[in-house]
């Protein structure tokens, strides 16, 4: 079975060149059947399927817009997601390697099924005491991306530009925001900077909104994901590979979890060492296999945290803490006069109602049929792979000029906003403040 992981070796990033192919996918729908584009690029590349266990897209050639006439580049506020990561707990890995194992007690296991099996166990013990830890990967991906910063924005960094750097007290978040720093300094060891890793900035780090929480899974979101994923979850013939007697294990095995979690196994392994190793998981699984995987997990992803009507249409405003600060600090660096940069550091389920919040590319997509999803572009792989980041990047001609402008970078790309602009893809501070502004004001006054 082909794997386009096959040639790779351990060059974690050479994959995402493909990225370019779904660009142009996107760009001649009516060429494309709207329900099949996801499938043609994941049948490039099947981990572009992994959603938030995608890898950052280290090797993209980014081509960046020259700034209006005399406008240099002085402040930049950041948000990124920690970089690639072990699995967050062993629940993941018992699931499966429980129910193969009792199989396996049964004597029921395949050949294939005694190799995933052993898999399995390998992975476990690799990963032991490691649940959640930030790889050498997302180090060097953090990495990376600083010193990129570095290289387009210079101006931002000169001298002793101020860098403050806030991360949760979640030790992958913590380690990438060292990671990060570490680089700036080294490349301009008279930045002054400041560090912090503290509960107190969770409540815009990483706030959690009991109220939309508790709406995410409302009875008529949950049924309409119920309808739209329920087909997908069964796969007998991975069941004929695995067991002798799959019929006679129901029991032992749950089908569907079984084949979810063997999926989500495969795919995380690109994150770590183990990744061409274990290659063998992702070879179990066909690319109709791996692309039902994805709309099933674009959908849940989109019902927790996209503008799904069902569930009231307004999960992004989990982030509107967030987003006050990053205009507080913003205007604070403009009155300072001075130039550096405020860097966050968090998680996925921020990245992500981030972006909608902010109609990044037109993920403030709203409606109540997932099914429209893929053909309108909402493809939460995009926004949030390991290391995601929303950069804000400012302008202006000096301390005097009023007329700040700046631009939006989903993962280090040029992107949009559904703001007005004559100086696209550059955006005028003041009309993004007035629209954000009155957007989050109108939603705590609701």
């Amino acid at each position: 079975m082909w794997s386009s992981r096959r040639h790779l070796s351990h060059d974690y990033s050479a994959a995402w060149p493909l990225r370019l192919v779904l660009c142009a996918l996107l760009s001649v729908a009516p060429l494309v059947a709207g329900a099949q584009r996801a499938f043609y690029v994941i049948g490039h590349d099947r981990n572009l399927a992994a959603g938030n266990y995608s890898l950052y897209p280290d090797s993209v050639s980014r081509k960046l817009t020259p700034a209006p006439a005399g406008k240099k580049p002085f402040y930049i506020s950041h948000y990124g997601r920690h970089g690639s990561r072990y699995l967050n707990s062993r629940k993941g890995y018992d699931i499966p390697y429980n129910m193969m194992r009792k199989a396996d007690s049964l004597h029921a296991l395949t050949p294939i099924g005694r190799r995933v099996l052993n898999d399995l166990k390998d992975i476990i013990e690799d990963c032991e005491g490691r649940w959640g830890d930030l790889t050498g990967l997302g180090k060097r991906q953090h990495s990376r991306i600083a010193a990129r910063m570095v290289k387009n924005f210079p101006e931002v960094f000169e001298g002793d530009a101020f860098i403050d750097a806030r991360s949760t007290p979640v030790n992958r978040c913590v380690v990438s925001m060292g990671a990060a720093v570490q680089q700036l300094v080294r490349l301009n060891p008279r930045l002054q900077v400041t560090m912090n890793a503290s509960k107190r900035d969770f409540v815009y780090l990483n706030h959690q909104d009991l109220e939309l929480r508790d709406s995410m899974k409302s009875k008529r979101a949950n049924d309409a994901y119920d309808e739209y994923a329920s087909y997908r979850w069964s796969n007998p013939r991975l069941m004929s590979l695995l067991f002798v007697n799959p019929d006679s294990l129901r029991s032992v095995v749950t089908e569907k979890w079984l084949n979810y979690y063997l999926v989500m196994v495969s795919l995380i392994q690109q994150n770590t060492h183990m990744g061409v190793d274990k290659e063998f998981l992702l070879n179990l699984f066909t690319n109709e296999e791996i692309y039902r995987f994805w709309l099933n997990e674009n959908a849940w992803w989109y019902m927790m945290h996209g503008f799904f009507a069902l569930n009231g249409g307004h999960q992004p405003y989990t982030q509107r803490f967030l987003l006050r600060k990053i205009i507080e600090e913003a205007d604070a660096a403009i009155r300072s006069n001075r130039h550096g940069a405020n860097l966050r550091f968090g998680h996925e389920t921020v990245v992500l109602p981030l972006a909608c919040l902010l109609g990044i590319n037109g993920y403030d997509f709203k409606t109540d049929d997932l099914s429209q999803l893929e053909s309108h572009g909402w493809w939460a792989s995009m926004v949030f792979p390991m290391a995601a980041n929303i950069q804000l990047v400012f302008y202006r001609s000096g301390p005097d000029d009023d007329d700040v402008v700046f631009k939006v970078l989903l993962n280090e790309e040029e992107a949009t906003l559904p703001i007005p602009t004559d100086i696209a893809p550059y955006y005028h501070w003041c009309d993004f403040r007035e629209h954000y502004l009155k957007m989050i004001d109108a939603y705590d006054h609701r």
